[in-house]
């Protein structure tokens, strides 16, 4: 029985969930800006891929704030991966926020708050304080234990020392119980906050580490500290605009941040903040760090909420603005004119528009073999040249979709390569657009509330409406 249940046993500290842009890392391009052909998990769209990288360098040396750029191209062309790309090149420290046109649409709040929401979601505040650390080696740690249980509370005695001084410290039962916590033992460097007490393990001196023969390989050696023990370091907290509203507007405060019960902040709340941040930067407390808000599906959005934008722009604080369309000319939601992507002339003349244009042939297959790669699946040359082809007569989505699918009807017949029979297994089981378009006009006659126009024989003839 033991072995039965050691071979059920799972690993599950790694989940990983594949998605449609799992494989974007970056937009794949060199210190020069110039695109890579392959990179990144990054195929093709050079001249969109320099100019987003252009963008990005410019946000990232504080250049350029409160400015709007549209991704605009067909769909299956690499618009949302860009986006991607570019969250992913600008690293943790600059926020990032994306919505899709269709998600402020809602009735807990109006739609001009769920994108104000948005934008200082995008909007960091990068606080700096001081704080006092006690940093140094472990010489001994003494603790007294009463010898009746109960009796009294621990006490004890830490030796800290640097390179130049040591120290004896007197023990509490809370700094005991921390000690404990962490594992401290003589030999080690840690750092103790003053003010909250809380104790960080640096790591293991030098000058200890012969003491055994053999160490774990998540063991990391440091210099003893020098100078002084106790040492004033600033420390940095990156928040968002979005996440010190919701602390100051909610009774139940940072928790809120969890529950996401955040609800309509009112203005007066955000006024006293930004008046606060505003103090902190001419303090020198505080820096403003404009992200980025990147709203796919763009034309979803009605008249109101692109005359929001249009104000929320040439505000101070303002992010950086990305928006994505797949659309021509269309009308603009809520009125019954007619403009460029569904957009507002007025807003697309504030927009720095790229174009994205349809992937060769090369490109379909080398995207084929990146998301191969990624899916953990074996395929076979001549299967990759059947997908290439069938994401060229088709869409380069259902291409991808049909990997997957390969893989599992290779499975089923207990292969090992997905082959050229395993994809064409499943582009008979599953219908791309096309066929399935003339597959409705073949039977459009047995379909309810048909809109195309059928011949007058069929109309009276009941046998028509019969499967």
């Amino acid at each position: 029985m033991a072995e039965l249940k050691l071979s059920e046993s799972r690993d599950l500290t790694r989940i990983e969930r594949i998605g449609a842009h799992s494989h974007i890392r970056g937009l794949g391009l060199d210190s020069a800006l110039e695109p890579r052909a392959v990179s990144e998990g990054m195929v093709g769209q050079t001249a969109a891929r320099k100019a987003a990288g252009v963008i990005l360098q410019m946000i990232k040396d504080g250049k350029i704030a409160g400015r709007a750029v549209l991704l605009a191209g067909q769909p299956g062309t690499g618009k949302t991966a860009i986006a991607m790309g570019m969250a992913k090149s600008l690293g943790l420290e600059t926020p990032f926020a994306m919505i899709s046109g269709s998600e402020i649409f809602s009735l807990e709040m109006s739609k001009t708050e769920a994108l104000m929401q948005a934008f200082r979601k995008a909007i960091g505040v990068r606080i700096k304080e001081e704080t006092e650390l006690i940093e140094g080696e472990v010489v001994e740690v003494q603790i007294d234990r009463p010898a009746v249980a109960g009796a009294a509370s621990k006490t004890g005695k830490l030796t800290l020392k640097t390179t130049e001084m040591e120290t004896v410290y007197d023990l509490g039962a809370k700094m005991i119980e921390a000690l404990g916590k962490e594992k401290v033992q003589s030999g080690d460097v840690i750092a103790i906050d003053k003010a909250s007490g809380k104790i960080t393990k640096l790591g293991r001196s030098f000058s200890r580490s012969r003491d055994y023969d053999a160490m774990g390989p998540q063991v990391k050696f440091v210099q003893c500290p020098d100078g002084e023990l106790q040492k004033r370091k600033e420390v940095v907290h990156c928040v968002t605009l979005h996440e010190i509203d919701v602390i100051n507007s909610r009774t139940q405060g940072f928790l809120a941040l969890f529950t996401g019960d955040t609800g309509e902040i009112r203005a007066e709340v955000r006024e006293q903040i930004d008046t606060k941040v505003a103090e902190w930067r001419e303090e020198g407390k505080a820096d403003i760090v404009p992200g980025v808000l990147f709203i796919d599906e763009v034309h979803m959005l009605d008249i109101e909420c692109f005359s929001f934008l249009n104000r929320a722009l040439e505000n101070e604080m303002a992010p950086i603005l990305v928006v994505a369309t797949n659309r021509g000319i269309t009308a603009i939601r809520g009125t019954n004119y007619k403009s460029p992507h569904g957009i507002p002339i007025d807003l697309l003349d504030r927009l720095l528009i790229i174009t994205t244009q349809p992937y060769t042939k090369d490109e379909i297959s080398k995207i084929v073999d990146i998301r191969c790669q990624e899916e953990e699946v074996e395929i076979s040359e001549e299967a990759k040249a059947l997908l290439t082809h069938i994401g060229v007569e088709t869409s380069l989505r259902y291409a991808i979709n049909l990997i997957t699918a390969a893989a599992l009807a290779c499975h089923r017949r207990k292969g090992k390569l997905v082959e050229s029979e395993d994809v064409t297994r499943v582009y008979n089981l599953f219908l791309d657009v096309k066929r399935s378009t003339q597959y409705l006009m073949e039977y459009q006659n047995q379909y309810m509330f048909n809109e195309v126009p059928v011949g007058d024989g069929d109309e009276d003839d009941p046998s028509a409406m019969l499967s």
